[in-house]
């Protein structure tokens, strides 16, 4: 099997990445109007995290090293998105009298908060995290973006262990 060289990859994970982001605005916020939950955007924060690193590699194209160096970064990336997935995954499967309470929209987090109350704020989630809005052949938004997390991060260690 012949793997698609580490440019091609990388193009491909950054395009990937946009198109997600792209979904998830222009589909589930702005035509269902989904409101993102704290978690959500700290997903979305992660996602494109990764559009810009892949992003950033398939432009410089660097020697063995650089190349290491930017699919450790997108593994990462994707590892600590994964984490904040399951974590909203957790919330979705607690009983209702365990959800915590539900916090303030997002927008007002960071008109009257500090940037680091409020990404503290956004890491931590709320009740709003625990509510399913969408499902797709039963499972959870987060539940798809974990598959997308997993599936960049396979490519992460791919593009990092590869030998040429």
């Amino acid at each position: 099997m012949v793997i698609p060289s580490y440019r091609i990859i990388n193009l491909a994970q950054a395009v990937g990445s946009a198109g997600l982001i792209v979904i998830a605005i222009a589909y589930f916020q702005n035509f269902l109007g989904l409101e993102p939950c704290y978690l959500c955007v700290t997903q979305r924060v992660f996602v494109i995290a990764i559009g810009i690193i892949c992003g950033i590699a398939a432009l410089h194209n660097p020697p063995r090293q650089g190349q290491r160096w930017y699919a450790g970064a997108s593994f990462l990336a994707a590892a600590v998105g994964a984490y904040f997935s399951g974590k909203q995954l957790w919330l979705q499967s607690l009983p209702e009298d365990q959800v915590p309470a539900c916090g303030v929209p997002v927008d007002y987090l960071f008109d009257s908060f500090s940037a680091s109350e409020a990404i503290g704020m956004l890491l931590r989630g709320d009740g709003n995290c625990a509510e399913v809005q969408w499902q797709l052949l039963g499972l959870s938004m987060p539940g798809w973006v974990m598959i997308a997390f997993a599936s960049f991060a396979v490519l992460g260690a791919v593009q990092f262990l590869r030998k040429s």
